[in-house]
């Protein structure tokens, strides 16, 4: 017999199965979705929470007329099994396969490109206006939301705006308590105010009696009687803040139960005003491990589906676990140091600093412009904050980063993780332009690690310096260095030579450094001798170590995993243009289009940035009259 999941080629195909079937195609969902994400790797917990909750909404919506609009998107995985990719799902996040994020390429049915939080409420909001000026009064638009990027400034904004609407725009929250940790703050405790608890039941209870004992003395007895009953519910609910702000509130419903899922989403949709369904569902569900452990589960590798246990080849340390050590031992001799995430303790590797110094560690929720200008505050305060960011994530908080921190000159040091192509998760979440937004501001200093010693000594320097500074690094496991017993200080914008060589200069900076070495011995079987600079700094340049060495070679190449236009090799083409050096130059780097998804490697294969790509630059620069 085959599988109900093998005849849903588009959600019409879904339509045409009978109601009670749907809890068996979520079982079916759920062992293709462990069984991929175990192999591929990929966003697992979050996508099992909702299941249920997808089926519902294609059961009772015509996607694409009826456009839903998922938040972040890593838990779009059954929409995408819905809506025409289930033939190629095992592909998933593979170089040229299904992209783990919504992808606009791929299917109508994907409005968005999708990887960062918080936009889905403003993206929907801006369709809803344009089906009105289009005079399209039939098609519905939904957006669909977690309660972790409820935490993100632009969430709030689009409320602001969308509750002054006049027609149908649904939003469904849904409510696992969790982003990719724990959620925290005020908006989190809120939320959980629900009339699902014991008490909640308990309260309720006793108001249903209240009701049923009032006399019948009238229709206005009646209505007062139900207008205590929802002012007492909106009291222990979320509801009133919604209403508040122009939304019909909903809820909160379990997620799980399809049946009330569809038949609410059937009620809604009659709806000429905007609504908001608090849905209720667990991250992980489905999957022991997953509901043990959802944050773990959020985003994993490929793992053994019958324990759970991620499958890994050993070896060095990563750079955010290098990182995550370093800044404990720094924080034990200077009680000035604090640790800010924007939501990912345990991603960024702050979660060890928060156990060894809780009131020292602040998680502001998925806010990076708060964020950063909290920490300017700390830091006026004469406080010595890190903010351990993503790159990606920090292009959110550029204003602050030049208003807040920068234009004051206040000590923050921005450790900014995932520096350079990250693989798997594509171009919403690869960090390609932080060298090139971040290198115009003054007063800012940026140094890119090249091993785990030198992000060692790069984090104690951007301590001691008192300067804004960043700190890049990438996404992977170290090379193996051996890590300092004390850190060094880095002497600021000076670099350092590890080859020496007649015929070119490759200078290169990050993990590239590698790379440039990797390229050098190749590069001397062909009887090329290239001398190796490691930069160390983006900003300031060491501009005597740069010059003298393109006056001996006379050629440089520039090696970086950042976009071309702006980075560090248009750096050092500034500098030898300023001291009015004619050197043969080429600059390898990101070319100016967003990189797809894939092995790290394979991505720098494609795009020319591996050992072999900078041997083919020297190769065709050397033969330039």
């Amino acid at each position: 017999m085959s599988l109900l999941l093998d005849q849903i080629n588009s959600p019409d195909d879904l339509k045409q199965l009978p109601l009670d079937q749907l809890p068996l195609l979520a079982e079916e969902i759920r062992q293709v979705l462990v069984n991929t994400v175990s192999k591929t790797g990929g966003h697992l917990a979050s996508n099992l929470g909702v299941v249920e909750l997808t089926i519902a909404l294609h059961y009772v919506f015509e996607s694409p007329r009826d456009k839903i609009v998922w938040d972040v998107g890593h838990q779009a995985y059954t929409h995408k099994l819905l809506t025409g990719r289930r033939d190629r799902f095992h592909t998933l996040r593979q170089l040229g396969g299904v992209s783990g994020f919504p992808c606009c390429d791929e299917s109508e049915h994907d409005l968005f490109y999708v990887g960062h939080s918080g936009t889905s409420i403003s993206s929907a909001l801006g369709l809803v206006e344009a089906n009105r000026l289009k005079g399209d009064n039939d098609s519905r638009v939904i957006a669909v939301i977690g309660d972790g990027s409820m935490t993100a400034g632009i969430a709030f904004e689009g409320l602001n705006q969308a509750g002054r609407l006049e027609r149908n725009f649904i939003i469904v929250l849904n409510d696992n308590e969790m982003s990719i940790s724990a959620n925290v703050g005020a908006m989190s405790s809120f939320l959980s105010r629900q009339l699902a608890g014991a008490t909640g039941r308990a309260i309720r209870k006793r108001l249903k009696g209240f009701l049923k004992g009032i006399p019948t003395v009238g229709e206005d007895m009646y209505r007062t009687a139900k207008r205590m009953e929802e002012s007492v519910k909106g009291f222990l609910t979320p509801g009133f803040l919604f209403e508040a702000l122009g939304f019909e509130y909903v809820g909160p419903i379990d997620g799980h139960d399809i049946d009330l899922c569809v038949e609410t989403f059937r009620n809604v949709m009659r709806l000429d005003n905007p609504v908001l369904v608090h849905v209720l569902t667990r991250k992980g569900k489905g999957y022991g491990p997953a509901e043990a452990d959802p944050s773990t589960f959020h985003g994993i590798g490929p793992f053994d589906v019958t324990t759970g246990k991620a499958k890994t080849s050993g070896g060095a340390p990563t750079y955010t676990e290098v990182f995550a050590d370093t800044i404990v031992k720094l924080a034990e001799k200077d009680e000035r140091i604090v640790g800010i995430t924007a939501a990912m303790p345990s991603g960024t590797g702050l979660e060890k600093f928060a156990r060894r110094f809780p009131d020292r560690f602040f998680d502001v929720g998925i806010s990076e412009q708060h964020g950063i200008t909290f920490a300017a505050g700390l830091a006026r305060a004469g406080y010595r904050p890190v903010a351990a960011i993503y790159s990606t994530f920090l292009q959110r908080s550029y204003d602050q980063i030049v208003h807040d921190v920068c234009l004051q000159n206040l000590p923050v040091v921005f450790a900014i993780d995932r520096g350079g192509l990250v693989g798997d998760d594509g171009p919403t979440h690869h960090g390609a332009f932080d060298l090139s937004y971040l290198r115009h501001i003054p007063r800012m200093v940026i140094m890119a690690a090249s091993d785990e010693a030198e992000l060692v000594n790069m984090l104690a320097s951007a301590f001691a310096y008192g300067l804004p500074c960043a700190v890049r690094y990438p996404r992977g496991r170290g090379i193996g260095a051996p890590l300092p017993a004390e850190p060094q200080i880095l002497e600021l914008g000076k670099g350092r030579v590890l080859a020496e060589g007649a015929d070119v200069t490759l200078i290169a900076v990050g993990q590239c450094v590698q790379t440039a070495l990797l390229a050098a011995r190749e590069l001397e079987t062909k009887g090329v001798h290239a001398a190796v600079i490691d930069a160390r700094f983006v900003k300031p340049l060491d501009a005597a170590l740069i010059a003298e060495w393109a006056t001996k070679t006379g050629a440089i190449v520039t090696v970086e995993e950042n976009a071309r236009m702006g980075g560090f090799g248009s750096a050092v083409l500034e500098l030898l243009s300023d001291r009015g050096l004619a050197i043969k130059t080429r600059n390898v780097a990101l070319p100016d289009r967003f990189i797809e998804h894939g092995p790290q490697a394979e991505l720098r294969k494609l795009v020319g940035i591996d050992a072999e790509g900078v041997v083919r630059a020297v190769t065709e620069l050397l033969r330039r009259q």
